[in-house]
Formats: structure tokens, sequence, C-alpha cells
């Protein structure tokens, strides 16, 4: 790694520590960026911030298993709370925790700012508790939906922040394969939530057992967050350096710590003014990695992916495939292809992922296209529409599920990166639920040929997209890639 310069103290501007004072004063900082000039940067033993990244994990594991947690049991709740074959009153089972988690995620930015990262974790794990007990409790459809709102105000918190942190707390060397845990945990998530729903046909009243069994994981990862270490970045924001270092001890070991302050103090020239508005993100300086950020996202959720999880069932039954195995081949074949984008991500790169990705889906629609067009009801269509959708999720799985929540997290700079992906995230909440109320509407108006097109022109687009405005971020440092995104003045 190049020695860094040793800039100025005066260009420097911290926030003061709680307490009043900083922690480190400027001639530390001095101390650090000459030091570094004699000491290279090593890729630290995984053991020191795999735990870290594990524990954040269980929000995403969270996000997953709250997505699919209705599915199975949806029927038997209808039954039960006295509204069977109200589509409606089904539909708002699944969009009132959409609605929610825009909501939390709106908020999630300044928390995580506020609060730090582990002290979100466990606000975000309070709403996930109190909601799903509040659903397993519940003798109405008002008493459902409350709780799947609640559930869902903390599924918006916690994933933009477990990205963040993520990001914040990993080496450059492994940073693509820890964001990849992300949507590993996801698709565990669901396949937990599949499994666990199996049994409620025989059982009755075994969907309020599928959300007390929730609480488990909210709650664990609320304890455990205890144990881990806050992201040396935020400390770094707030002035504490000396905990910043301490912090940095834990993750990547003594011999990287000076590097690595030294690498945030190096960032530190850009960053003047830690108040950051939605204005600023819109208009601002940095508006392009937001609006970069915000179109990968809508981009990913027109690309139909959350219609096509929804839309399998009948896929697969018209093929003569159980429904419950159906969900298996999706969430196994979902599984599948992100242990693959975990083991290629920081091989390959995030930008070939996507763009492969982004490719991959398309083709996926021409074979759905086909079937719906050509074959009509035969075999063939069939077997050409349930392999077109397999393609899809795994193609999917790759690259457009994993990759934008690490890539977002990883060009924002320092100084916005907790709002900006908050706001980022709420684009995606509007997309997500927009396609699924819209989807089943514009398939009776469309026809699955038309609409199958629809959703490969967009997976084209993005892929346009990436080429086009993605750079790179595979083995650089945060602050590299901060530094290589300033606007030109």
């Amino acid at each position: 790694m190049p020695a860094l310069p040793n800039v100025g103290a005066s260009m420097y501007k911290r926030m003061p520590s709680r307490d009043g004072t900083n922690s480190v004063d400027l001639e530390d900082d001095s101390e650090y960026l000459q030091d570094d000039m004699v000491q290279e940067y090593t890729d630290p033993p995984l053991r020191h911030s795999l735990p870290h990244v594990l524990v954040a994990s269980i929000v995403s594991f969270l996000f997953g298993y709250h997505l699919g947690v209705v599915n199975e049991p949806l029927e038997s709740i209808s039954h039960d709370l006295g509204f069977n074959g109200n589509s409606l009153a089904e539909g708002l089972i699944v969009s009132t925790c959409l609605g929610g988690a825009f909501v939390g995620s709106l908020f999630s930015g300044w928390i995580a700012d506020e609060f730090g990262r582990r002290r979100t974790f466990q606000l975000c794990a309070l709403p996930m508790v109190i909601g799903a007990a509040c659903s397993a409790t519940t003798n109405s459809l008002t008493g459902m939906l409350l709780g799947r709102f609640i559930v869902g105000i903390g599924l918006g918190i916690g994933p933009p922040v477990a990205a963040l942190y993520i990001t914040e707390v990993s080496p450059p060397s492994v940073r693509g394969t820890y964001g990849s845990f992300i949507q590993i945990s996801t698709c565990l998530g669901l396949l937990g939530a599949l499994l666990i729903g199996i049994p409620v046909k025989s059982i009755s009243g075994w969907w309020r057992i599928c959300f007390w069994l929730s609480t488990i994981p909210s709650t664990v990862l609320a304890l455990a967050m205890v144990f881990c270490a806050e992201s040396p970045h935020w400390l770094y924001k707030r002035g504490r350096n000396t905990e910043a270092e301490v912090e940095f001890q834990k993750l990547l070991g003594p011999a990287n710590v000076r590097s690595a302050m030294a690498e945030l103090l190096n960032s530190d020239k850009v960053d003047e003014d830690d108040t950051v508005s939605i204005s600023e993100l819109i208009y601002g300086r940095h508006c392009r990695v937001v609006f970069i950020g915000s179109t990968l996202f809508a981009l990913q959720q027109l690309s139909g992916i959350n219609a096509v999880f929804y839309f399998s069932s009948t896929v697969f039954r018209s093929a003569g495939v159980p429904s419950n195995l159906a969900n298996a081949f999706v969430g196994i074949v979902n599984l599948f292809g992100s242990i693959i984008a975990l083991l290629l991500m920081d091989k390959l790169g995030r930008k070939v992922l996507l763009l492969w990705s982004f490719f991959g889906m398309a083709v996926s629609t021409v074979f759905q296209v086909i079937a719906a067009g050509l074959f009509s009801s035969t075999s063939g269509a069939l077997y050409l529409s349930v392999g077109g959708m397999l393609m899809f999720v795994f193609s999917f799985a790759i690259g457009a599920g994993p990759v934008p929540g690490l890539l977002l997290s990883e060009i924002f700079p320092s100084r916005i990166r907790a709002k900006a992906m908050a706001f980022c995230m709420s684009v995606h909440w509007v997309f997500n639920f927009m396609v699924g109320l819209l989807f089943l509407r514009l398939l009776e108006l469309m026809g699955p040929q038309l609409l199958y097109a629809m959703l490969g022109t967009f997976c084209l687009m993005g892929a346009a997209f990436v080429k086009r405005n993605v750079m790179e971020t595979k083995g650089k440092t945060l602050q590299e890639i901060e530094i290589a995104l300033l606007p030109q003045d």
C-alpha cells in the first residue's frame, strides 16, 4: 500500500465524544500517518472478524423468515381468524409487513448514526419480538395486521444497518465474501420458514408456533450484539478514536491497527460537515452515487424477482409438482446461487456478477415468453417455464440479490453512508410494494407473454446501467473507494 501523505491536522474535523473531549489529539493524528509509511497492511486472520459478521447476519435470516413465514400457513390463518376466502385480507397480511419495512427504513440511517450500529441491531430486534408475539396471540385480523406492521418496522431498520456494519468491520480482501452472507442468511430464513410451516395443515394452530419461534433468533441477536465490536468508522466519526483503535484490534488484529486508523484519517479530509439532509442526498455533491444506489435497487425489484417467487407455486402446480416441493426447489436454487456468489464475489468482482446476473435473468424471461406463446399448455411449455423460472432465481442469487446492498455500502462516503443506505432501501421497499401489488393485475391485463417480455426489458436495462455506471470495488479499502468517487469541484 503506498504511503499516505502527512496532511496537516487543520484539515481534519471531528465531532467531540459524548464526554465533550476528543480521544486523540492532533499530534496522535500525525503519528498514525507517519507510522503507516513504514507499516504495510496485511490480511488479518478471519477468526477476528467472522464472529461479528455472523451475528450481524442474523438480521438477514429474520428478514427471510418473516417474509416467508405466512406463505404456507396463510390458509390456516385466514380460517382461524375468520377471513377465509378474502383475498384482499390475505394480501394485506403480506403488504402490511412491507409497509412497516418502508417506515422503518426511513429512520434506520438516523438511528444508526445517532446510537451506533450495535445498539441499532438491538433496537431493531425489539419490534420483531413484539410484532411476532402480537401475531402469535391474536384472535382477529386487526391484531395480525398490527403485528405484521410492527415486525416490518424492525425489518426496515435492520437490513440496511447489517449491510453497513458488515462492510465497515470486514477486511478488504473478504468484504465481498462477507457481504454474500446477507443473501445466504436470507435464503436460510426463507427455507427455515418453509420447513417450519410444513406441519401447519396437520396440527391445529401451528401457525402460532411459527411466529413464536421467530422470537428466538431476535433475542439471540439482541444479546449477542453485547459482545460484538462497534463499527470503528462510527466511533471515529464521533471523535472516539481510542475506542476505534480497540475495535480495530478486535477485528483486524494488532498488526493492522495503525494502517487502518491512518486510512480513516486520510479519508477524513472530505468529511467537512456531519449534517446530512435529504436534499443533499438528492441534489448535493454525492447525488451521483445516491442515484446509482437507488436505481440499482429499483431495477432489482423491477426485474420481478419477488413476483416470480410469488408466482412460482402456480407454475410448478401446472407441471404437476406439489407446492411444498416447488417452494423447496426455488429455495434450494436460491441458496445454491448465493453460495456461488460467496465463492466468486472477491475473485470475479461485484460488477461482473451484476452484469451476468441481469443478463441471465433476461435470458430466462425469453424462455418464459417462448413457453407462454409457442407451446401453449404442452408438456414442453411447462418444463421450459419451470426451467426458465429456476434459471431466473439462480441468476438473481449470484448477483442482483447479494451485490447491491454490499456495493452501495462500499461506494457511499462514510459521512453519508448510513442515511444514504436508508434512502436507497426506502426506494427498494416502495418498488417491492408496487411490484407485489400490481403483478397479478398486470398478468391478467397483459398476459404472461407480454409481462415477461417487460420484465426481461428491465433486466437488460439493469445490465446496461451496471456496465455504464458501476465501478469495481473488489479488493479496495473503503477509503480508496471514497477517494476514487469524489466529485470534481
